[in-house]
């Protein structure tokens, strides 16, 4: 059985989530390649160097500064997002023509699908968020998203068949134009050597993760390197460049990488008090499985972080702390907060995805 995997390129959230998929499918016998852009190759080359790896069209989203300008955006680039869509079609045809893959595996890539292959497309979010003044757009988002969802076979959830899960009413949804599959929460960390016992390494006070696309990602670099440069402690930041070299320094009382291989990723957060970041759904998982107490940032525009994190933080979860409030001071407070994401329980929904998919393949 020969598989296409294609996560999307908004952020490397997409791009980690999928690795416990690629995992599932080649223990189970099946043959997978993967379909890359730039900024996630070099992190599928760390995990899975035996893997071919295929260049795939880009979407390259670049986030306005405001949350507000949002829609307008939208607006603005939607000839361009349907330019990608029309392209990312030919492109899956082509590849299932030319190489012959059984499945098409895609990670909310829209238009990632063929006729002539069994398609399966994955997202947290079924239902599209949307701003409280923008609230009566969310019936359209959602048949919108639903019309996408019809031209696969399948979809799959990458959550907790029982709500609310961790996406909450993100991921519950009533509308279902092809079946619904459950996987539970995904992580790259699910199969690292275990998190029982004593990290390696110097305790951390704050493990501050960057990511995201421009330009917010760089505005989130700016504001924790000065706020962390004032609060007492030893401090990591781990940068989210995985195309750039490996490379290791520190300025001050923070110890700063370009990016880390996922080994010596999940031990700098299990050595940290706390860890800050954005609130996207992937980091919110992998922070679960490993157990971490978090302080989520959401990225301004992207209303489902803002969604995410409010959410988390009712429920004792994790702190929020919006973008435009981001500093030390608010920093300070958020660690006086009694807060732990819960570990995941959820009996084998991915192998038993995978099974079920590639039994009725063969």
């Amino acid at each position: 059985m020969k598989i296409l995997v294609a996560p999307l390129d908004w952020g490397l959230g997409h791009a980690t989530r999928c690795v416990p998929v690629v995992r599932e499918f080649l223990r189970q016998g099946a043959e997978v390649e993967l379909a890359v852009v730039k900024q996630n190759a070099s992190l599928f080359r760390e995990i899975f160097p035996e893997l071919r790896q295929r260049i795939a069209p880009g979407y390259n989203v670049v986030y306005p500064r405001h949350g507000f300008n949002m829609c307008l955006w939208l607006l603005k680039n939607s000839a361009h997002l349907n330019a990608v869509m029309r392209y990312e079609r030919r492109y899956a045809q082509e590849m299932v023509e030319r190489h012959g893959y059984d499945i098409l595996f895609s990670d909310n890539r829209f238009a990632f699908h063929s006729p002539k292959a069994y398609s399966i497309y994955m997202t947290h979010q079924r239902r599209i968020a949307f701003p409280p003044a923008l609230a009566a757009f969310e019936g359209v988002g959602i048949k919108w998203h639903a019309m996408q969802m019809k031209k696969f076979d399948e979809v799959w959830v990458p959550d907790l068949e029982q709500a609310p899960g961790y996406a909450g009413a993100l991921s519950h949804v009533d509308v279902a134009p092809r079946p619904v599959t459950f996987v539970g929460a995904l992580s790259r960390f699910s199969e690292t050597t275990s998190v029982v016992g004593t990290p390696a390494g110097t305790p951390l006070n704050v493990v501050a993760i960057v990511s995201g696309v421009e330009p917010a990602r760089t505005q989130f670099e700016r504001q924790l390197r000065e706020a962390l440069a004032c609060i007492p402690g030893r401090h990591m930041m781990i940068l989210g460049k995985p195309s750039a070299p490996q490379k290791r320094w520190t300025e001050g009382n923070i110890e700063f990488h370009n990016h880390l291989p996922t080994e010596e990723f999940k031990q700098a957060v299990l050595r940290a008090n706390w860890v800050v970041s954005r609130g996207g759904y992937s980091t919110v998982m992998d922070m679960a499985v490993l157990g971490a107490k978090c302080i989520f940032v959401p990225t301004p525009g992207q209303y489902e972080q803002i969604v995410l994190a409010r959410e988390l933080s009712k429920a004792g979860y994790a702190v929020q702390i919006p973008a435009d409030a981001l500093n030390a001071d608010s920093l300070a407070d958020a660690f006086n907060a009694d807060v732990k994401l819960h570990l995941p329980s959820q009996q084998n929904l991915l192998r038993d995805a995978v099974t079920r998919v590639l039994s009725a393949r063969k």
